[in-house]
């Protein structure tokens, strides 16, 4: 999981750069509209790219940080076993629903492949380009949920109640406490001696 959770820091940061990348297409194309009467072509529809690839990576992105939403609301009252167990089945019903959908993305790719579709847009892109970066986030949001999944079963079968329920339950609101002041805090600056 340590491998997984630095791969998914390290796309979380690319995927950062790649939306300020596009904002400053964005600028550009709104600023040379107006000043000098050109526009570059297509900056809406590498926008739908990037939304459809940060959208993807998000999903793994947010099932590493325990970031996906959670009623709790029986959970927190039901006893250590029965928390692991139920914390357990949504991880094996995540990973499942994440299999399906990269079974799903992977026949959408290949289907685009075999008819060579492209995009109906100035740039004429080849949709399996995008596509392809869209199957990876999706996939890569698979490998995350059945790792996951696979080591609930194992916290599980060994009776380890509490670290099942420390991975894989939903962030107390102490958690959530800690990670909004930590978040809010300012960074410390350093001025040097004077």
């Amino acid at each position: 999981m340590q491998f997984l959770n630095k791969f998914v820091q390290a796309m979380a940061i690319l995927c950062g750069w790649g939306l300020l990348t596009l904002c400053a297409l964005t600028f550009y194309d709104i600023v040379a509209r107006r000043l000098l009467g050109h526009s570059i072509q297509g900056v809406d529809e590498i926008g739908g790219y990037m939304l459809a690839t940060t959208a993807s990576i998000g999903f793994g992105i947010a099932l590493i940080s325990r970031l996906h939403t959670r009623i709790d609301l029986i959970l927190v009252r039901l006893p250590d076993p029965m928390q692991a167990m139920a914390n357990t089945v949504a991880m094996i019903a995540l990973a499942g629903f994440a299999v399906f959908m990269t079974e799903k993305a992977i026949g959408t790719v290949m289907e685009t492949l075999e008819f060579g579709s492209v995009a109906s847009t100035p740039l004429q892109t080849p949709l399996w380009i995008p596509q392809s970066v869209w199957l990876f986030g999706i996939a890569l949001f698979a490998v995350i949920a059945c790792a996951m999944a696979a080591h609930s079963i194992i916290l599980l079968i060994r009776r380890d109640w509490t670290s099942a329920n420390e991975h894989y339950g939903p962030p107390s609101l102490e958690e959530e406490t800690e990670a909004s002041l930590s978040a809010a805090a300012p960074a410390e600056i350093h001025l040097g001696d004077k």
